[in-house]
């Protein structure tokens, strides 16, 4: 008996998540306490994130439950928690909504199987260690694609805060039919909508502020804030069937939602459907990949924490799959969820396991409390949630520091906006490598001089510094490759042009971290013709892994001039050479 226990526990650890092998059962308490918070506070959100895809609104509780088990035992952040968010939710709805009526059959299966390519894409991306894939995107980029989600979320939803009744079509066309019929729309539904659209924006911007000012301590207030959402559901909920607002005034309600878990569903895609589904899945795979990533690693650095990407993926997969077969809806990490989570005092995944233990039990107690929860009420909880995802404040630094990036986060924001999801990822992927190649090709490049008394160099535009007559000490700050070649050979015939006495080049390469063929040849060029003009070309600074390179080619040999340690070698080398030709040389 004692050798079968010695044995068998490496083993039981081995197939447990580190973070349960190692719990303190001190933290189980917090862990409890944040669970319950969490699914409490998350019921009104799940419900409409549900809806927003076109799914039935049990589809946002189920996949609160399995697919939140399946990432606390595989994922790697601590507090992070997944479940329906609204990115994914819109772009469900995005992608499907062309393809079948929202709520049938045949869309829930097409949501299963959007769900399953999704979860084994991002299992593929993590069991291949690509968690660098997350970096494929600048930061402006995704706020860009954020934002403009932001705004389609909330487009979406005008509908239902106005009480109008849209027969389909896209975000553009669900405005236009609102305004067209706004005068048709439900006076009991607008202000019960209105209504709360205001007291939610009110709870999310200035409740905290006002409830301090009134002595009420910050925490307490954080939490009020957080607890709001809920409150406002209820009343509007208890107001519906206290009026009988939806049946004698024809206010929109959730209506009868499927008690229990509703089974496994074993869909597995068709041909046809995996051809429909595949880039569209991809994409939404990608951007989860990124905010999972994004997101998992600022929680980990506020708790001075560790992620793991590829065990991050691996998480999300899983939990996709496991959501394909249960809820059918696609999950990811939710920004808000999270942020409860964490505010709530978790401290483990054991606060995503009880969150999902409860959640359960919720399903499992009777879902006939939602029937009549009031849609307008959960249209203002996604449009004031969307309403927070537009990130004003990136744009304006992103613009003030590097109009580019600010370029970038405006084009994806409208490539979603006007062209739709995928094609405006795609406008994102695409501004960001004109971006980078703009900036490549457009190397800055320095002439430097010496500051006197020391070995530092520094530009000379910018510093007072010592030169050499007749020798130029030109500083490259980029690799070269073909794509900004033309940038060197014209500063180079620029400066010649400049100082006709030139007779040295010392090209400083302390930045260059690689020179590709095209680059080694036309440097082979530039040192036959600058060699025919008698100016010498000198190499300062150059890279280990670039020196090994250039070594095996045909400037080593030919070089006119000399390859120097460091730039100052090669300013003293340079200056006691005009020293013996004139007696002196000038600052």
């Amino acid at each position: 008996m004692l050798t079968s226990r010695a044995t068998s526990a490496p083993l039981f650890s081995s197939v447990l998540p580190p973070w349960l092998v190692q719990y303190r059962r001190d933290t189980l308490p917090r862990d409890v306490v944040a669970g319950v918070v969490v699914t409490i506070l998350v019921i009104p959100q799940s419900l409409a994130y549900a809806l927003l895809a076109g799914l039935p609104p049990q589809a946002g509780l189920v996949a609160s439950i399995f697919p939140v088990i399946a990432y606390a035992f595989l994922g790697s952040s601590m507090v992070q928690a997944v479940g329906p968010v609204a990115i994914t939710a819109i772009m469900t709805f995005s992608v499907l909504s062309p393809l079948a009526q929202a709520g049938s059959e045949a869309y829930i299966a097409l949501a299963a199987g959007l769900a399953l390519l999704c979860g084994l894409m991002t299992l593929s991306f993590g069991a291949l260690r690509l968690g660098v894939l997350s970096q494929l995107l600048s930061r402006p980029v995704v706020s860009g694609f954020i934002s403009g989600s932001a705004i389609l979320i909330i487009i979406s939803q005008l509908k239902f805060l106005a009480g109008v009744q849209v027969a389909g079509g896209n975000s553009w066309q669900s405005l236009l039919a609102v305004v067209t019929n706004a005068g048709q729309s439900n006076p009991a539904t607008l202000f019960l909508g209105l209504l709360a659209l205001v007291w939610l924006l009110w709870s999310r911007y200035r409740l905290v502020s006002w409830a301090t000012d009134l002595g009420v301590s910050k925490g307490r207030a954080e939490v009020w804030g957080r607890v709001m959402p809920l409150v406002v559901l209820v009343v509007a909920t208890t107001a519906v069937i206290a009026f009988d607002l939806d049946r004698a005034h024809h206010v929109a309600v959730v209506g009868e939602v499927q008690p229990g878990l509703g089974g496994v569903n074993f869909f597995v895609p068709g041909l046809d459907t995996l051809h429909q589904l595949f880039i569209p899945a991809l994409i939404i795979a990608f951007i989860g990949t990124v905010q999972n990533i994004t997101m998992g690693q600022a929680l980990a650095a506020k708790r001075r924490e560790r992620l793991d990407a590829n065990r991050e993926l691996i998480g999300l997969g899983a939990a996709n799959v496991v959501a394909a077969f249960s809820s059918g809806m696609p999950v990811g990490g939710g920004v808000s969820r999270s942020a409860i989570n964490m505010a709530a005092g978790a401290q483990t995944p054991m606060a995503s396991v009880v969150s999902a233990i409860t959640m359960l039990l919720v399903v499992l107690a009777g879902t006939h409390w939602f029937a009549r929860l009031p849609l307008a009420v959960l249209a203002a909880s996604i449009v004031v949630a969307a309403f927070s995802m537009i990130d004003v404040a990136a744009f304006r630094q992103a613009w003030n520091y590097d109009r580019a990036d600010g370029y970038a986060l405006l084009g994806t924001a409208a490539g979603v906006l006007f062209l739709g999801l995928e094609r405006g990822i795609a406008t994102g992927i695409l501004l960001s490598l004109v971006t980078l190649l703009v900036r490549t090709s457009t190397p800055h490049i320095a002439v430097i001089g010496r500051i006197a008394g020391t070995e530092h160099f520094r530009n000379v535009e910018r510093h007072g510094v010592e030169t050499i007559p007749g020798a130029l000490f030109l500083r490259i700050d980029e690799s070269l490759f073909f794509g900004n070649l033309n940038a060197l050979e014209g500063r180079l015939a620029a400066e010649i042009a400049k100082d006709p006495r030139m007779t040295d080049l010392v090209l400083i390469m302390s930045a260059v971290n690689r020179v590709d063929t095209t680059a080694m040849e036309v440097l082979v060029d530039v040192n036959r013709d600058f060699a025919a003009r008698g100016i010498r070309l000198h190499l300062a600074e150059v890279k280990g892994p670039v020196q090994d390179r250039l070594q095996h080619s045909p400037l080593w040999g030919a070089l006119s001039g000399k390859v120097h340690l460091s730039v100052n070698s090669a300013f003293e080398c340079l200056a006691a050479e005009k020293i013996v030709e004139t007696g002196l040389y000038v600052i």
